[in-house]
């Protein structure tokens, strides 16, 4: 994607009504139009960030996402490329304020899945709703990320477990807090390495959470031992995975088989993550339905 692309964010925003689901719609005035709430990213914002933020201006409603969608990607009248990264999201409980701007969203309804399809102006997003209506419930999410940057292991004298985030990587830390706030999370887990507490300390300070420091997410030594911590880890997210949302922070060399493992595939090779990155679990009942790359 080229500089001058236009990156945007938006929802499929859902909540629970009698014998199913409904949908929520926007009218927008400038061009009279039916869409889902989304908008543009502004400067170093992340896409699940911005998405909560304009489903907030658009419809007055706290949207808590589940689930990352298929981009929808075009080009715009003045030959500019736009992509538009999407979440599934349930609507709040909380109650909703007003729309940050009439004079850009001056209708919200909520429909009926197949009304929704209808109603909307784009056959993207009548997709999308398709798609949504036709997930099963999304019973639990599961935020995982990777430690953030921590200098060079080869530079560090000491015992690695020991090792810090540095100034890169304190900036990360800060900006997976944000991200992950979004998630509410109720508990916070850390693979024993300092690196991978420090990564959370930020989001543990914003909700006030101790971080619970658990070696079933921590890389193991010796290559030959990575099958044993995958199995445990995989038991250990099983037992967290129905309780209060646990945030968790885990290491480069356990996360792409543990992945491979929860999805059925043979090869860790694309769930490799970068440090600082991470992924959203999507959980319906005790089987893992989506892997969302943050």
């Amino acid at each position: 994607m080229g500089d001058d692309a236009v990156r945007a964010a938006g929802a499929v925003l859902w909540r629970p009504a009698d014998r199913g689901v409904e949908i929520c719609v926007v009218h927008r005035p400038t061009y009279d139009d039916w869409s889902l709430p989304k908008g543009k990213l502004t400067p170093g914002e992340h896409p699940v960030v911005a998405a909560v933020r304009e489903v907030l201006e658009e419809t007055g409603v706290h949207g808590y996402p589940q689930l990352r969608l298929p981009d929808v990607a075009y080009t715009l009248p003045s030959g500019v490329p736009k992509t538009v990264e999407f979440w599934a999201m349930r609507a709040d409980d909380r109650p909703a304020v007003a729309v940050a701007d009439p004079a850009e969203v001056d209708d919200v309804r909520w429909l009926r899945p197949e009304a929704a399809e209808d109603a909307l102006s784009y056959p993207a997003d009548a997709r999308l709703v398709e798609r949504v209506a036709s997930l099963p419930p999304i019973t639990a999410v599961t935020p995982l990320v990777r430690h953030s940057h921590a200098g060079e292991r080869k530079r560090w004298a000491g015992n690695d477990a020991l090792r810090p985030i540095d100034a890169q990587g304190q900036r990360e830390a800060e900006a997976i807090a944000k991200v992950l706030l979004l998630f509410e999370p109720a508990r916070l887990m850390a693979a024993p390495a300092l690196r991978c507490r420090q990564t959370l300390e930020p989001l543990a300070e914003k909700l006030g959470l101790p971080i619970v420091s658990d070696s079933a997410f921590g890389e193991p030594s010796m290559p030959d031992e990575v099958p044993d911590r995958v199995k445990a880890a995989t038991a250990r997210l099983a037992e967290v995975r129905d309780g209060p949302t646990a945030a968790i922070c885990s290491q480069g060399k356990l996360m792409p088989p543990l992945l491979a493992t929860l999805s059925g595939a043979e090869d860790p090779e694309p769930y490799k993550t970068p440090k600082g990155g991470g992924w959203i679990l999507s959980w319906a009942g005790a089987r893992l339905f989506g892997l969302s790359r943050l």
